[in-house]
C-alpha cells in the first residue's frame, strides 16, 4: 500500500512592523497562530508556520535617525527582542524572515519586474495624501478632517502630509472586479463576515491604481529598473508570505509544496492591504490566492485602545513571568472571540485563571485523581461493562461530541469557541463527580465495580481534555498524563498524545496514578495586583507564594453585619428570573445586561457578572433578582433589580434555582 503524503498547511502572522519593542497584540495574534499550527500538527498535517518583522519604510528610516543611527542597528535589537518573546510563548514557527535579508530583497524585486514585464507597472508623479505612521497612500475622499480642519488618516487618525514626487504605478483598477468575483465565489476568503462586507464595499467604491515607489528616502529595496526609486513598503512586505518560500528563486520547492497559504491571520486594522492589494498583486503574478485572510480585533484598556504613544502598552514578557505561559496563552485565546475587540485588565485575566484553570480544570483533575488513590489505592481499573449506567453513557457520548465540535471549531479558526465547548465538558464533570458521589459508593461492598466506573469515567475524560488542550497549553496537557500515571517509560502503546488516541476506552486497565501538587494554584488578585508593577516582573512561582502569605493572615470569613428583624427581611422581595437574552456593555469589562423574565413581565438587569459567565452560559439559567430594588442607571442602562450572588477570593457564582420553581417565584 502506498502511504499517501501529508496535507500541508500553511499559516502566517502578519510581518510585525517593529517600530517599538512587542506588545500584548503581537502576543495574541502569535499565540493563536502558534496554537492553529501546533493543532494542526496534531491533526496530521505537514505544517509551515511563518512569522517576522517588515524593516523597511519612511517610518524606520525617520525613527533610526532620531536615534542618530543606521536602520540596521535600530533594528537588529528590536528583532532579537521578538525572538526572545516568542521562545519565551513557547512560539514553533518555522521560519521567521526579515525584509532586510537579501533571499527577501532580491525576490521582491523580481516580482516588481514580473509585473512591469507585463505592464501593470507604469511611471508617472504622485500627487496626493500618505499617512507616514501606516505607510499608506489615500484619495482626499477617503480623509477624515480633525477638530481644527485638519486632514487626518482613516485608519489611525493621525495627520497625513501632501506629498509630489516622480513614482510607479500598479494598475490596481485593472483587477477590481476579479477580485470582487472572487470573494463572491470564495464567501472563505474573507473572515470574518463584517470585514468581507467591508472591504467589498471598499472596491465597489472604485480603485485607484497603486503607488508602489518612492524617491523621497532611501531606506527600503530599490527599484530593479530605476535605483533612484525604492519599493513602496506594503508592496515590499506583502511579498514576504512568499518570498519565504522561495518564490523567485533557484530553490522555490517550498513554494510549490505550500502555496496557498490556507490561513493569513492579520489585526483588523491591516485587513485591506491583505485582502486587497495583496491579492491584486498575485493576480499580476499570475499566481493562486490565498485560501483564507482572518482578521481578529484588537485587545482594548478600558481607556481605548492601546498605544505607545499614550503608554499604557501591556508588556507580554511580564505577564508571562507573573502567571506562566500556559496560562497566559489560554487566556488570550479564549479572550478574542471570532472578529471582536477584547477588553484586557489584569483582573479579568486572574478571573479567567481562577475560574477556568483552578476552579474548573485544576480542581477536576485534583479531586479525582484524590478519590482514585483514596478509593482504590491509585489504581486505575477497566470498568466491566455491566457496572456502567446512564450517566456513564451520557459522558461517553458527551466526550465524543466534544472531541467532534472542537475539531469542527478549530478548523474554522474559532479558538475561543473551540475551548468554550471543551469547558464544557469539564463543567459536565465536575457535575457529575457531585452526582455520582463516589465517597458515598466508597462506603458500599457491593458498588465496588460501579465505583470502579465512575472512577474510570473520571480519568478517562481527563486524559483525553489533556490531549485537546495541547495546542492551547503545551506543558498541561504533559503535567497532567504525568499526574494520571500515562508518562515516562511506562506510559503504554495506546496513550499517546495524538489525535487518533482522542476516543473513549483506551486508557488502560492497572495504571497507578501519580496525583501531585494542584497545576494552578488560585490567586489572591489583592496580593499579586499589589505585588509589582509592569516594569517589575514577578518571578515564576512567586505569585503562588505571595498567595499563601496573603492567606494565612486573612480571616475565615468577612465579619457579619448587625442584627436585623424578620420584619426587615420581609421588605426585601426576593424572586426566581428566567435570563432570556444577555450581551456585555460596551465599553465595560465588569457588566452584562440582561434581559429577564419575572412571572409574566420582562425586565433589564444590569449585572457585574461578565468576568464570571459569559452571555451564552446564562441564557436559560433560573436566578434570584432583589426585585423590589430602586431602579438605577448603569452606563445609560436602566436595571430593574439586582442579582444575587456569592463571591470568594475573586470567584462569583450567581446564585440559581435548579428546581422547576417558575420565574416569579418568592425566594423565602
Amino acid at each position: 500500500m502506498v502511504n499517501q503524503p501529508r496535507p500541508t498547511f500553511y499559516i502566517t502572522t502578519p510581518i510585525y512592523y517593529p517600530s517599538g519593542n512587542p506588545h500584548i497584540g503581537h502576543a495574541y495574534t502569535t499565540v493563536a497562530t502558534d496554537t492553529m499550527a501546533r493543532y494542526k500538527r496534531l491533526r496530521g498535517c505537514d505544517v509551515w508556520f511563518l512569522t517576522g518583522l517588515d524593516e523597511h519604510g519612511q517610518k524606520i528610516e525617520r525613527a533610526a535617525q532620531g536615534k542618530g543611527m543606521a536602520p540596521i542597528d535600530y533594528l537588529d535589537p528590536v528583532a532579537v527582542t521578538f525572538k526572545k518573546l516568542w521562545e519565551r510563548l513557547e512560539i514553533t514557527y518555522d521560519d521567521f524572515i526579515r525584509t532586510t535579508e537579501e533571499r527577501h530583497k532580491k525576490a521582491v524585486q523580481v516580482i516588481f519586474q514580473k509585473i512591469w514585464d507585463k505592464g501593470d507597472i507604469y511611471k508617472s508623479e504622485y500627487e496626493g495624501w500618505y499617512c507616514t505612521p501606516c505607510e499608506a497612500f489615500w484619495p482626499e475622499r477617503q480623509l477624515k478632517i480633525g477638530e481644527k480642519g485638519e486632514k487626518l488618516c482613516p485608519d489611525c487618525d493621525r495627520p497625513v502630509e501632501r506629498m509630489k514626487e516622480e513614482s510607479y504605478f500598479f494598475r490596481m483598477s485593472k483587477y477590481a472586479d476579479r477580485l470582487l468575483q472572487h470573494i463572491e465565489e470564495n464567501p472563505e476568503f474573507i473572515q470574518p463576515v463584517s470585514r468581507r462586507n467591508e472591504m467589498v464595499s471598499f472596491i465597489k467604491q472604485g480603485l485607484e491604481d497603486l503607488c508602489v515607489s518612492r524617491t523621497t528616502f532611501k531606506w527600503g529595496i530599490p527599484v530593479p529598473i530605476n535605483a533612484n526609486h525604492v519599493i513602496y513598503v506594503w508592496f515590499d512586505a506583502l511579498s514576504n508570505y512568499i518570498t519565504a518560500l522561495g518564490y523567485g528563486s533557484d530553490d522555490d520547492e517550498k513554494y510549490r509544496r505550500y502555496w496557498p497559504a490556507d490561513i493569513h491571520l492579520v489585526g483588523k486594522d491591516i485587513v485591506r492591504f491583505h485582502t486587497i492589494i495583496w491579492p491584486i498583486i498575485l493576480m499580476a503574478l499570475g499566481e493562486p490566492l490565498p485560501k483564507q485572510v482572518f482578521s481578529h480585533g484588537w485587545f482594548l484598556l478600558e481607556s481605548g485602545k492601546m498605544s505607545k504613544s499614550k503608554g499604557n502598552v501591556v508588556d507580554p514578557f511580564m505577564l508571562a513571568d507573573r502567571y506562566g505561559v500556559d496560562a497566559f496563552r489560554y487566556f488570550l485565546i479564549r479572550e478574542m472571540i471570532g472578529g471582536q475587540d477584547a477588553l484586557f485588565s489584569e483582573e479579568t485575566l486572574i478571573s479567567r485563571i481562577n475560574t477556568d484553570l483552578a476552579n474548573d480544570l485544576g480542581n477536576l483533575l485534583h479531586r479525582s485523581l484524590s478519590m482514585v488513590e483514596r478509593f482504590s489505592g491509585g489504581i486505575v481499573r477497566a470498568p466491566e461493562a455491566a457496572a456502567e449506567g446512564p450517566l456513564e453513557k451520557e459522558i461517553r457520548e458527551l466526550t465524543a461530541k466534544t472531541v467532534a465540535d472542537f475539531g469542527a471549531l478549530m478548523d474554522r479558526f474559532e479558538l475561543a469557541n473551540a475551548h468554550s465547548a471543551l469547558w464544557k465538558l469539564i463543567g459536565r464533570m465536575n457535575k457529575y463527580i457531585d452526582e455520582r458521589a463516589p465517597w458515598s459508593l466508597a462506603k458500599k461492598p457491593e458498588a465496588k465495580a460501579e465505583l470502579e466506573a465512575v472512577l474510570y469515567t473520571m480519568v478517562e475524560s481527563l486524559r483525553i481534555t489533556a490531549i485537546l488542550l495541547q495546542a492551547a497549553m503545551p506543558n498541561v496537557a504533559g503535567k497532567i498524563f504525568a499526574q494520571l500515571g500515562l508518562s515516562g517509560e511506562n506510559r503504554p502503546a495506546s496513550c499517546l498524545m495524538t489525535w487518533d488516541a482522542a476516543r473513549w476506552g483506551l486508557f488502560p486497565d492497572g495504571v497507578k496514578v501519580a496525583k501531585g501538587d494542584p497545576i494552578f494554584p488560585r490567586i489572591d488578585p489583592t496580593a499579586i495586583l499589589a505585588e509589582g508593577t509592569e516594569t517589575e516582573p514577578v518571578q515564576a512561582g512567586k505569585a503562588e507564594a505571595t498567595v499563601a502569605e496573603a492567606a494565612a493572615e486573612k480571616p475565615a470569613m468577612e465579619p457579619l453585619l448587625p442584627e436585623i428583624s424578620i420584619e426587615d427581611f420581609a421588605k426585601v422581595d426576593l424572586r426566581v428570573i428566567e435570563v432570556l437574552a444577555a450581551e456585555k456593555v460596551p465599553k465595560t469589562d465588569k457588566l452584562l445586561k440582561l434581559q429577564v423574565k419575572l412571572g409574566d413581565e420582562t425586565r433589564t438587569v444590569v449585572s457585574g457578572i461578565a468576568q464570571h459567565y459569559t452571555p451564552e452560559e446564562l441564557v436559560g439559567k433560573k436566578l434570584v433578582l432583589v426585585a423590589n430594588l430602586k431602579p438605577a442607571k448603569l452606563r445609560g442602562i436602566l436595571s430593574q433589580g439586582m442579582i444575587l450572588a456569592a463571591s470568594k477570593d475573586g470567584v462569583l457564582e450567581a446564585l440559581t434555582v435548579t428546581a422547576d420553581i417558575p420565574a416569579g417565584g418568592r425566594v423565602k
